[in-house]
Formats: structure tokens, sequence, C-alpha cells
């Protein structure tokens, strides 16, 4: 027969093994085949009505654009996600509105950022606010996007800022939407945040033979003030993504926007009806995962 302290240990042992199988396990990544593909992945995340995009480059960085309204974008992150992972290489905040900026003041209390790329842009609002005050908290590296501007995310992946362009301070918020470009080998994921039909007339006079990209997001979540017939045929996309939600009370995405779209063929996917959207790309083609 057991002592009465052996049997206890037993029994505290078994416990805390149960405890680590539920609490834990579901966190450790299954790295199983993570060698099947070098690859790129881009997640629209399902945040409802907002942004929010992480991107994973092949040699294990990190880019998250956006963090849509609420703590919904917290969610999204945990899945897949070691349990002790608390760390994200780089956030870009396109602009101060809360469906793009509200969820990250809780991705700043969550997790330790290295770089944040946003705007000069100022924005009266309590979102902003906690955002601005979330940011000094937490000592990330601050880098002011502007035009023309190019960073390397690893070593194979490259973040090119078409806009905004000029001391966009007191602009109207849209109009200072940070534009970028997502480049992985041929591959190519342009992402636009609610920038408007005429910063896209501007950035296509300036870049027009660099925004080509297999893959859009569709500006202001398929508002009518975006996705100019101009914007579509200078980028020339394959794949266009909605980031809103199915209830949208803006009624994103416009009649008139996915008109255009699906008038030139180009595959949609709307994050309201359909969740999370997940590309791959090996550098050569983009899977949709």
């Amino acid at each position: 027969m057991l002592h009465p302290v052996v049997a206890r240990l037993i029994a505290l042992t078994i416990v805390v093994g149960i405890v680590f199988i539920v609490w834990f396990i579901p966190y450790i990544p299954n790295t199983s085949g993570s060698n099947e593909c070098d690859c790129l992945k881009v997640v629209f995340l399902d945040v409802g009505q907002g942004d929010a995009i992480l991107v994973q480059t092949p040699d294990g960085y990190e880019l998250l654009i956006d963090g849509g309204r609420d703590n919904k974008v917290i969610r999204e992150l945990a899945k897949g996600r070691s349990f002790f992972d608390k760390y994200i290489d780089v956030v870009v905040a396109t602009h101060p509105d809360s469906d793009h900026i509200g969820g990250l003041i809780d991705v700043f209390n969550r997790y330790k950022i290295d770089t944040l790329i946003t705007t000069t842009n100022i924005n009266d609002t309590p979102a902003s606010a906690a955002f601005t005050e979330a940011v000094s908290l937490e000592s990330a590296d601050v880098i002011y996007a502007e035009s023309g501007q190019q960073f390397t995310l690893g070593a194979s992946t490259t973040i090119s800022i078409f806009a905004p362009y000029g001391d966009e301070t007191n602009w109207e918020s849209n109009n200072a939407s940070i534009i970028l470009k997502i480049s992985y080998g041929e591959s190519d994921f342009l992402l636009t945040g609610d920038a408007p039909a005429g910063v896209e007339e501007f950035i296509v006079e300036k870049y027009r033979d660099l925004l080509q990209s297999e893959v859009l997001k569709l500006g202001h979540h398929g508002s009518k003030t975006s996705t100019s017939e101009l914007f579509l045929d200078t980028v020339l996309p394959e794949y266009a993504v909605v980031s809103a939600a199915i209830d949208s009370p803006y009624g994103h995405p416009h009649q008139e926007v996915m008109q255009r779209v699906f008038a030139r063929d180009i595959q949609t996917f709307h994050t309201g009806t359909e969740g999370t959207v997940v590309f791959e790309s090996d550098g050569k083609e983009i899977y949709l995962k």
C-alpha cells in the first residue's frame, strides 16, 4: 500500500499533467509539415467591421497591419500561436480611425512590439488617444510612413510605402492612410487602408508601374469612395479581399464597387461572409488556403 504522502504526490502529478494537456498543448504549434513550403502567409483576419492583416514571412518575421475595432484581433492572433509567443516584429497603423487602431490597443498590451509604422495624422477621438498612450507605454521604435520608403522584413520580404505623401498631420484621416505593398519573390499584396479614389489617382500617376499586385485589399472596406476603375486597371489583381462585417452598418461593400470588380473577373473574398481569408505564396504562385 502506498504511503499517503506518495499517493498525494502521484495525484498531484496527474492533476498537473491534465492541466498542462488542457491549457498548454493546444497552443503549441504543429510543426509537422512546416518545411513543405518556404511560404509567405498573408492572413486577412475576421475582426468584424474593420481591418487587420497578419503577415508571416518564411524566415519567421511577423507584421500586423491594423487591428480592427476591438479585442477580436486578440482571439484571431491566438489561433495557431504558442501560448508563450508574445512578440510581433512590426505593427502598421494605417490611420487613426477606431476600426483600424481600436484593437491595436489590446495588441500593445498583450504583445511586445519591436517597430511601429504609423502616420502623424491627428484624430481627436478616445480611441486615438488610447492608442497614443499604449504606444508610449510599449516603447516600440516608431517610424512615420512616407511615400517612397522601403523596408525589408527578414531576408525575403519587402514592404514598399506608396502613401501618404507630404505632411498629413491635419488631413482627413482616410486621406492620410498608409498604402503599402508586401512583396515576396514574384508575389505582391497591395493594402490600401481607407484611402479614397483621389489618393489612388495620385499614386497611379506617381508609381503606376510598381502597383501591379496579385492580391488587392479593397479600399475602405469596399466603400464607393475607393477602388476606382483606374486603380483596378493599374493594379490588375487576380484576387480582391473585402474586410468588413457581414452586417456592416455602412453597407460595405457597395454594389457599384463590386460591379467594377466582378466585371474584371477578379476572384473576391469577404471576411464577413467567409471568415478569415488566408493566402500563401512560394514566391512564384499564390495559393488560397
